[in-house]
């Protein structure tokens, strides 16, 4: 991953699974950089998200899972979208922010917490993944309308936030509303190529990816959490390339946030 430069790109600071409920970690303004995503998990208490009121660029952030722990999820999004807009940042779920770039290129960034369907590793291995998902859930131990949030709930509202970042992918720049790039933000991964390599193909890493592979035309950055590893690589496709990155810091007792470079920035 690059550092942050001034060459007209659009230089962005990319953090996440901060988990600062637990984790000894202060966030830094990366120099050069022109905005800080927070691709999720950033604090569960979301006491941590006061560490970025003030913040001297703009922040968007996309809640990750840990963000609706032991909440009711459509009241969590609603209290994190007003914490947010007391510290000044701004919460995407399934919405779009239009940032300029120093060279004048409009960036469309479309975010998502784009929760897991399960279909990793395709229809047949679905019942596999949701009950391997049983873990998944029952640390996060969140509701909707007094139900659990169980895998099949989660599954729904996964396709739900697929449907929309598919809808917005096919639109078109138009006079009214135009864009130069796209940046996509999930907090889960879209491709397998994101999987934890110490845990690989196993029916649990559908819990933490999602096969988006087939969305990523028109996608210039793809940035994503989630998983307790570092990602950078290039998907090639019919359009060009989409480059994928995550900049997860992890857990410091399982010794993932080693080498952690918290002012890692990418450009678009």
């Amino acid at each position: 991953m690059r550092s942050g430069g001034s060459d007209g790109r659009l230089t962005i600071q990319v953090l996440s699974d901060l988990h600062l409920e637990t984790e000894d970690f202060t966030p830094t303004p990366a120099p050069g950089a022109d905005l800080l995503v927070l691709a999720g998990d950033v604090d569960s208490s979301w006491q941590g998200l006061s560490r970025f009121a003030g913040w001297p660029v703009p922040v968007l952030f996309v809640p990750g899972n840990h963000e609706f722990d032991r909440r009711d999820v459509d009241e969590a999004l609603a209290g994190l979208r007003e914490r947010a807009a007391q510290l000044g940042l701004t919460v995407l779920e399934r919405e779009t922010a239009f940032v300029t770039a120093p060279d004048g290129r409009v960036i469309r960034f479309l975010g998502t917490t784009r929760w897991c369907d399960f279909d990793l590793f395709g229809e047949a291995q679905r019942p596999k993944a949701m009950r391997a998902a049983s873990y998944f859930v029952n640390v996060m131990r969140s509701t909707r309308h007094g139900q659990p949030f169980d895998p099949a709930a989660v599954r729904a509202e996964a396709l739900l936030c697929r449907d929309w970042l598919a809808a917005e992918l096919a639109r078109t720049p138009s006079a009214d509303e135009p864009w130069d790039a796209t940046v996509v933000i999930t907090h889960f991964g879209p491709s397998l190529r994101s999987a934890d390599p110490r845990y690989g193909r196993q029916p649990g890493t559908a819990s933490f990816c999602n096969a988006d592979d087939d969305l990523m035309p028109g996608v210039d950055l793809w940035l994503h959490g989630h998983l307790h590893c570092r990602h950078d690589y290039l998907v090639p496709h019919e359009r060009g390339v989409t480059r994928v990155v995550s900049n997860a810091r992890g857990h410091g007792h399982k010794n993932e946030s080693a080498g952690y470079d918290g002012r890692c920035c990418v450009r678009v």
